[in-house]
C-alpha cells in the first residue's frame, strides 16, 4: 500500500507540473470506470465524459495546492468526486427531485465533506478487496476454482458437479459452502492482522 501511495504521490506532483504524459496516464487509468459508473447510474457517454472532466479538473485544482494530501488511489478519487458530480447533476436537472446526497448548505465545505466521505468508502472498498485477495490466495484449491467458478463464471452446481467430479450438484454444493467458510475463516484472520 505504501508503494502504492508513492506511485499516486508521483502522480500528483506530475499533474501539479501540468506534465501531459502524466495526465494522459490519469486519464487512461481512471477514464473507463468513472465513464462506466455514470452509465450505470441513468447518464450517457457524453454524461460521463462530462462529468469525468469535471472531475479531473477538481484533481488537477487540488494537485496545485501544496497542503493537498491524497491519502488514496488517485482512481478512488476521482470515482469519489465523480459520483458527487454526477449526484448534483441529477439533483440539478430534476430527475430525482427528492435525492439530496450531501448538504447545500455550505457549498464549498459541503463538497469538500462530500468528497471525502466518498473516498473513506472507496479506501475501505479497496482494504476490504485485498484482504480478500489475500485470503483467496491462502485458501489454495481446489476451493479457489470452486469459488471463482461459482461467483466469478457463474456456472451452475450442475457444471461445477462436473467439472470438479463431484458425485452431485448437492456435494458441490456442500464442497463450495465449506469453501466459504474457510474463506470467511482467513478473511477476518487478515482483517485482525491489519
Amino acid at each position: 500500500m505504501q508503494l502504492t501511495l508513492l506511485k499516486e504521490h508521483q502522480l500528483l506532483e506530475g499533474l501539479a507540473r501540468n506534465d501531459r504524459k502524466i495526465t494522459e496516464q490519469v486519464y487512461r487509468d481512471n477514464f473507463r470506470q468513472v465513464q462506466a459508473w455514470v452509465q450505470a447510474h441513468g447518464g450517457s457517454s457524453d454524461d460521463g465524459d462530462d462529468v469525468f472532466q469535471e472531475a479531473m479538473t477538481v484533481l488537477f485544482q487540488k494537485a496545485q495546492q501544496e497542503a493537498f494530501r491524497l491519502s488514496c488511489k488517485i482512481g478512488t478519487y476521482l470515482v469519489a468526486v465523480s459520483k458527487y458530480i454526477w449526484y448534483k447533476k441529477l439533483q440539478q436537472q430534476s430527475r430525482r427531485p427528492d435525492f439530496t446526497p450531501f448538504d447545500d448548505g455550505d457549498e464549498e465545505g459541503g463538497t469538500q465533506f462530500a468528497y471525502e466521505d466518498d473516498v473513506k468508502v472507496q479506501e475501505e472498498r479497496e482494504v476490504h478487496f485485498e484482504q480478500l485477495d489475500l485470503a483467496m490466495e491462502e485458501l489454495g484449491e481446489p476451493c479457489r476454482s470452486l469459488l471463482k467458478a461459482f461467483y466469478n463464471e457463474d456456472k451452475s452446481m450442475q457444471d461445477i458437479a462436473a467439472l470438479f467430479g463431484y458425485t452431485n450438484p448437492d456435494n458441490a454444493k456442500t464442497q463450495k459452502y465449506k469453501c466459504l467458510m474457510r474463506l470467511k475463516k482467513l478473511f477476518y484472520a487478515t482483517q485482525v492482522q491489519k
